[in-house]
């Protein structure tokens, strides 16, 4: 059974699929569809635009589709980057310049004031059905980038509990704690509901 994750991030991709190992499921992402029609993401939340994606690519493909809008809420900038996570630093923009952005808008806020957390809504729309599930992970933003793993704010993100960045605990943990790890757990026992009415 196909699965289509409804991204081009390559390494978005990556991160899902290694989540829903082991589900006999064939994932596919939306550079494999030459001629879809992007969806337009006008939502002012995670969840609308989440489900925004998952009707428009579900629609088009006739497959089984997920979904998700993930970002980061940083609690002295009033909750931004929030839904605009991807496109911070302007609509082409680099991780890198999102990430260089967000430092240079919090220079001189104090370690105890820079609380923020990583928030993922994933979407799973089968025919006519529409599930929605949420993931957070709690944390602060580091005074500066370190860490070469994962993409995105990793490399600034230090979940709580922890004293380094997502980007140097490594894709293993990060897929034990993060948020996406959270909400993905959440979309395995739906699938693996779907798989089996389908037997």
């Amino acid at each position: 059974m196909k699965l289509l994750i409804a991204s081009y991030d390559t390494g978005k991709i990556r991160e899902i699929s290694r989540i829903l190992k082991g589900l006999p499921l064939e994932t596919v992402g939306l550079r494999q569809f030459k001629d879809i029609k992007p969806a337009l993401e006008t939502g002012k939340s995670f969840t609308a635009n989440a489900r925004i994606k998952t009707k428009t690519y579900g629609e088009q493909t006739g497959l089984l589709t997920l979904a998700e809008d993930s970002g980061l809420q940083v609690d002295c900038l009033g909750g931004e980057p929030g839904h605009l996570s991807a496109r911070f630093a302007g609509q082409n923009s680099a991780d890198t310049d999102n990430v260089r952005k967000l430092l240079r808008l919090m220079r001189g806020v104090k370690s105890s004031e820079r609380t923020a957390r990583f928030v993922c809504v994933a979407a799973i729309v089968n025919g006519e059905k529409m599930w929605i599930v949420t993931g957070k992970c709690e944390g602060r933003i580091s005074l500066r980038a370190s860490g070469n793993s994962g993409f995105g704010y990793d490399p600034v993100f230090i979940p709580d509990g922890y004293n380094t960045t997502f980007a140097r605990l490594g894709m293993k943990k990060k897929n034990e704690i993060s948020h996406r790890a959270q909400a993905f757990t959440k979309v395995r026992r739906i699938l693996e509901r779907i798989l089996a009415e389908r037997r």
